[in-house]
């Protein structure tokens, strides 16, 4: 009997420490809700324009759950050039994903043609630094869709509002192609045309087991603009 009463609470003991051992063990393997990375591309192109000098350093932190993600990206280089684009999207299960993009410049060029803070308060359409942007996306297998459409005024950041942006792209098995159409920021006279096509590529340099790199290059060439780049990229 003496055995028997403590036998009884050394199983009991047993079992609540491997439950919680279990426990632990499972809550570590769940992937974080919170995400943070790094890009480092030889030069800054977006939709077929070269933004900033030289190398871009892109972070960005976010944070998900379920289909909803939220973040802040970011575009910064040694010569002045800064750019911190808040975001928020929802993705759902069949391919469409929905978001709001806030295009941010902490620092802009004054008259004199240095580089000066941003007021990251400043709504107003004369002399804002944000501009907002609503954007619907669809992936369907290799095939992905896109539309942009920016919403406000923003006289610092050069935008009039009413700015749309499509493209389109197909993955194939070693290499990718998309071509983009746009007005109002993304042309020099403002008017809709084709101003973003490209060809990429890429590959995953495996550095340990659990730590590895993937490397991208891309060949831009903007028709409207008569602008060809080749820019490439790692990303960790």
């Amino acid at each position: 009997m003496r055995t028997m009463k403590l036998f009884i609470p050394v199983v009991i003991s047993g079992t609540l420490f491997f439950s919680n051992l279990l426990i632990a063990q499972e809550e570590a393997e769940k992937p974080s809700k919170f995400n943070a990375g790094v890009d480092f591309f030889s030069n800054y192109i977006w939709r077929g324009t070269k933004f900033g000098t030289g190398p871009a350093i892109q972070p960005d932190i976010s944070f998900s759950t379920g289909g909803l993600t939220i973040g802040v990206w970011g575009s910064f280089d040694a010569f002045g050039y800064t750019e911190s684009d808040p975001y928020i999207s929802y993705s759902f299960p069949f391919g469409l994903s929905l978001g709001v993009c806030d295009y941010y410049y902490p620092t802009h060029l004054d008259t004199t043609g240095s580089w000066i803070g941003s007021d990251f308060f400043d709504l107003d359409r004369a002399s804002a630094f944000h501009v907002f942007e609503i954007n619907a996306g669809y992936n369907y297998k290799s095939l992905s869709l896109s539309a942009n459409y920016i919403i406000n005024e923003a006289g610092g950041a050069a935008s009039s509002g009413g700015d749309m942006y499509f493209q389109a792209g197909y993955a194939f098995k070693f290499l990718n192609i998309f071509v983009g159409a746009g007005n109002g920021w993304h042309t020099s006279d403002g008017k809709f045309m084709v101003c973003n096509i490209g060809i990429g590529t890429g590959k995953t340099i495996k550095i340990t087991e659990s730590f590895s790199v993937e490397v991208t290059g891309q060949v831009i060439l903007n028709p409207e603009k008569k602008q060809l780049f080749g820019i490439v990229g790692l990303s960790l």
